[in-house]
């Protein structure tokens, strides 16, 4: 078996009396996407410093690729890219100054660097602001720098923070089509976000951090069907939709039943197990006029919630 590309072990980070990391433990494997969810104060900035060597644990330990990030972190610095959730440039820098600083701080040198630059600058399509100052640039611009900056190098574990915080919605997609980009190419990434259902879209495995603790981690898919204690379902009803929710409502197998816009009833049902579920739908649908039953995905931002209520 494999050892995992990055392995965490009791990692604790107190500031005086708040802990802001106490005692985490989790690993990452090659070419996974992590999504790192928590409310503000979580720990979750703190953790992904901790990852990207820019601060010390008081305790614990990070493998990256073998090797000990805090005992050895010059060695592992060029694998990780780190994206802030915001930086502050010198006044009056380029873009292609600001990026060729990057470079050049990486040790790059003659064409390689050229080389280097212009390559993250086409990726990440800023070439026509290369010319402009850094801090005149608009929210998504900068963060397509910022991105642009992460990416020299090569790095193959790339660290966001909130990096579609702030962004329009015709930014949002941008950004997210430039991360599908770098998980064909097998990149390993940790993105945390406050816009879950961004999130949802970028990434296939899930932390969830609450008081500097993880409280669960997992396939976003498996956490949702695990906490959601009911199966939420779609119906398309034929004819008037109040007769199925009065119907609905004296129902002892469905709760919470809501009329959507688009004309569907959003239920959940109650029956525990595969054949109490389908008696509950076979009942459903012999005594109502039904053009569509399916099952409703759970979001992000419900699974969230369900989560912390576990912890209660």
């Amino acid at each position: 078996m494999s050892e995992p590309f990055l392995k965490v072990t009791n990692l604790v980070r107190h500031f005086g009396a708040v802990k802001a990391v106490d005692g985490i433990s989790f690993e990452l494997k090659p070419g996974q996407s992590v999504g790192l969810i928590g409310a503000n104060g979580a720990g979750k900035t703190t953790t992904m410093r901790l990852l990207t060597t820019l601060d010390l644990p008081d305790s614990g330990e990070i493998i990256f690729k073998g090797m000990d990030a805090t005992t050895w972190p010059e060695k592992v610095r060029s694998h990780i890219g780190w994206m802030p959730d915001s930086f502050d440039p010198p006044a009056h820098t380029t873009v292609y100054d600001f990026i060729d600083f990057f470079a050049r701080a990486y040790g790059l040198t003659g064409d390689d660097r050229v080389i280097e630059v212009e390559k993250v600058i086409k990726f990440c399509g800023i070439a026509e602001l290369r010319d402009r100052h850094v801090k005149r640039l608009s929210k998504g611009q900068t963060q397509r720098v910022s991105l642009a900056r992460m990416l020299i190098g090569n790095p193959d574990f790339l660290v966001m923070d909130e990096p579609a915080a702030g962004l329009d919605p015709q930014a949002r997609l941008e950004f997210k089509q430039l991360v599908r980009e770098l998980q064909k190419q097998g990149k390993t990434l940790l993105i945390s976000s406050h816009i879950l259902s961004e999130l949802s879209e970028m990434c296939d495995t899930m932390i969830f951090m609450d008081s500097g603790h993880i409280i669960r981690t997992g396939n976003k898919n498996e956490l949702a069907d695990e906490t959601n204690h009911n199966r939420p379902y779609s119906i398309r009803p034929v004819g008037d939709p109040n007769e199925l929710l009065a119907w609905l409502a004296g129902s002892r197998d469905w709760v919470g039943a809501t009329l959507q816009q688009d004309g569907s009833i959003h239920v959940d049902c109650l029956a525990t197990g595969d054949a109490e579920t389908a008696e509950a739908l076979r009942a459903l649908c012999n005594g109502n006029a039904v053009l569509e039953v399916s099952r409703r995905s759970v979001n992000l931002e419900q699974t969230f919630v369900n989560i912390l209520q576990e912890k209660k």
